[in-house]
């Protein structure tokens, strides 16, 4: 598959070609910049203007054959004379602004991430030795657009608002990258660190954001997504210090922990009526679990297996059972030293297992949520486990 090129190297390509433009007073077609990979990266040059005092021009993101939101967008670099020496970098338009600590940058400062900034830096002082300028540049990076695409990533979530992120550790984009998505994961867990919390609230995905916001008021933003990547996730919150973990999700993902199954995706394994049937035989002793297995098949789905559970009135007993497997893998995850929780919702209905601390950790936060934003208000319940 073809590899793609971050916006942190467009910006720093653009950001060469517009210093190029501005010292050498000539038009630029095309520019290259040897990436933190070692790959090099040339692209035409769009959009080139220039004077005296600055110079502008844009080159096309491109993501390579990586689903990325931001290809196709034009990066931006408009490059000035400054008072004093050395490369001022700051973000305009469609480039977000940090609102939250815990990130690459401070709160206040354009989301334009360290090595972006050093391949930008790097860029135009080569460009600077090669015309010998020893003045003060000053680049400004934007996206156009930006501010509409972000809504679609994870920024706002993350407390980056006005656009996108100018990121990329590598400068290429490595198509569909899970070091990407777990790279997101621990930066969501290292902000609400960074924020004092001692528990990491992770879910899979946003149908448990909704049930917990509906029955707990826990907001949105308290929580961590982690896709598939359960296990991944639970070990990164141990490593940065969390004392305790609260899981939550729908039962056709976290059905699959009672088996072990920590990476969620049906290509890593699947199983969830065959574990509902093993909790089934496990808390009735064999009577109603055979009827679960499929191949017998009055059942299909996860959903359909609660139903048929709620018809026999043992849904709660087998939902206990199930339970007591998941903490018991999680557990084994996560040592002994962490305490963690879990929860279970159904689209039929509701919560549908909880654990038995589970809801006393959602109140701590939402009570920490009031601490901290004395106007939210948030729902006070305890949790029902499916009752």
């Amino acid at each position: 598959m073809r590899i793609g090129f971050s916006t942190g190297s467009c910006a720093a390509l653009a950001a060469k070609a517009a210093a190029r433009m501005l010292l050498s007073r000539q038009p630029a077609a095309s520019e290259k910049i040897t990436t933190p990979k070692g790959i090099v990266f040339e692209s035409e040059i769009l959009d080139a203007v220039f004077s005296q005092e600055e110079a502008s021009c844009a080159v096309r993101k491109d993501g390579g054959d990586d689903p990325d939101v931001t290809t196709g967008l034009l990066v931006y670099a408009t490059v000035s004379h400054r008072d004093g020496a050395g490369v001022e970098i700051r973000g305009g338009e469609g480039v977000g602004v940090v609102t939250r600590p815990g990130l690459d940058q401070p709160v206040g400062a354009a989301a334009i991430n360290r090595v972006p900034r050093r391949q930008i830096e790097e860029a135009v002082r080569e460009v600077m030795d090669i015309y010998g300028y020893d003045g003060g540049l000053t680049v400004v990076i934007s996206v156009p657009g930006g501010e509409k695409i972000a809504r679609g990533t994870f920024n706002l979530r993350l407390g980056i608002r006005g656009g996108i992120s100018i990121i990329g550790t590598k400068g290429i984009v490595e198509p569909m990258s899970e070091e990407a998505l777990l790279a997101t994961i621990r930066l969501s867990l290292l902000q609400r660190r960074s924020l004092g919390e001692e528990t990491a609230l992770i879910a899979p995905g946003n149908y448990a954001l909704a049930s917990l916001r509906r029955i707990y008021g826990v907001e949105e933003e308290r929580c961590v997504l982690c896709s598939n990547y359960i296990g991944r996730t639970l070990d990164m919150a141990r490593e940065l210090g969390f004392s305790g973990i609260v899981v939550a999700g729908h039962i056709g993902k976290l059905v699959k922990l009672g088996m072990g199954i920590m990476n969620t995706h049906s290509r890593e394994g699947d199983g969830r009526l065959e574990t509902l049937a093993i909790c089934a035989m496990e808390a009735l002793e064999g009577s109603l679990g055979h009827e679960l297995v499929p191949g017998r098949l009055r059942a299909n789905t996860t959903e359909e297996a609660l139903e048929l559970l709620e018809q026999a009135g043992v849904r709660e007993q087998v939902m206990k059972r199930l339970m007591e497997r998941i903490l018991s893998y999680l557990k084994r995850r996560v040592g002994d030293a962490i305490r963690v929780e879990c929860l279970i919702f159904s689209n039929m209905f509701g919560e549908v297992g909880g654990s038995d601390g589970a809801g006393e950790l959602l109140q701590e936060m939402t009570r920490w949520i009031r601490r901290e934003n004395p106007g939210n208000e948030a729902v006070d319940h305890a949790g029902g486990s499916g009752k």
